[in-house]
């Protein structure tokens, strides 16, 4: 299903983006994706902001937390009851980054640190649902987690949000064996999971990284290049379809996706 209103506790509901410049990373996102941005006018939103497709929101858009942090995509989970899954994660060997808030009228967030080190938040819905569009070209289809410690990844999730592991090892030309593990909620996939590369720095964590789908793959890493992307995975096939690696120009990983399913 395209079109959504709501997600069941578990699943992933939104993304967004939080950017060391945001005037910059909304012009490239906008010229890239074909999305339209608007920033909220209320000096209480802090500067958010959010991204359209065809009329319906589809990923948000703020200024980095605190000085110094890189910009970054980052992934929520939903949740009927933030604090009660803010416990859940410090019994399960994570930390509580921010403690469950109100933000405004939309819903409570909470950022958690999983024990692999890596960031991900949950949202308790109110007036914000979340992503109103999913799993259609210029809107996000996915979110893969790159894991330092897939073990402990898996313990935590399991956890804090239910979720089982599926995994499959698989032939990449170049990289010999490789294993994929795929998140479920209530037996349905709604992420995926890679070990870390060690051609990582050292001081980068885990990290959450979204996919967005396109209609041209070939095209929209061309387009990336002239607005200053930095192009890590040219084309890649996968099961769902091939898709690309962008650091866009402020510093921020995303996939891009000609994405051959829908669910």
């Amino acid at each position: 299903m395209s079109e959504r209103n709501g997600y069941a506790p578990g699943v992933p509901c939104w993304v967004d983006l939080s950017s060391t410049d945001t005037e910059a990373s909304a012009r490239f996102y906008t010229e890239l994706l074909g999305w339209r941005v608007k920033f909220s006018p209320d000096p209480a939103a802090g500067g958010y902001g959010q991204f359209f497709a065809g009329g319906k929101v589809v990923a948000g858009i703020g200024p980095t937390f605190t000085e110094g942090m890189p910009s970054v995509w980052n992934t929520y989970v939903a949740t009927d009851d933030a604090a009660a899954v803010a416990d859940r994660a410090k019994n399960a060997g994570g930390q509580v980054v921010i403690e469950p808030m109100e933000v405004l009228d939309q819903g409570t967030m909470a950022v958690l640190q999983a024990a692999d080190g890596g960031f991900v938040s949950v949202w308790q819905a109110a007036a914000h649902h979340g992503a109103q569009l999913v799993n259609e070209p210029g809107a996000w289809c996915w979110n893969e987690l790159n894991s330092r410690d897939v073990e402990a990844a898996e313990r935590f999730y399991r956890d804090v949000f239910g979720w089982t592991v599926d995994a499959s090892t698989m032939e990449v030309p170049g990289l010999g064996p490789y294993t994929y593990r795929s998140f479920l909620s209530e037996g349905h996939l709604v992420a995926g999971m890679v070990e870390m590369s060690p051609n990582y720095p050292d001081q980068v964590p885990s990290f959450w990284v979204p996919y967005f789908a396109v209609a041209d793959l070939d095209g929209t890493v061309a387009k990336s290049r002239e607005l200053g992307a930095n192009v890590f995975i040219d084309r890649m096939d996968s099961p769902a379809g091939p898709f690309a690696l962008l650091q866009d120009p402020q510093g921020a990983l995303a996939y891009v996706m000609d994405l051959q399913r829908t669910e």
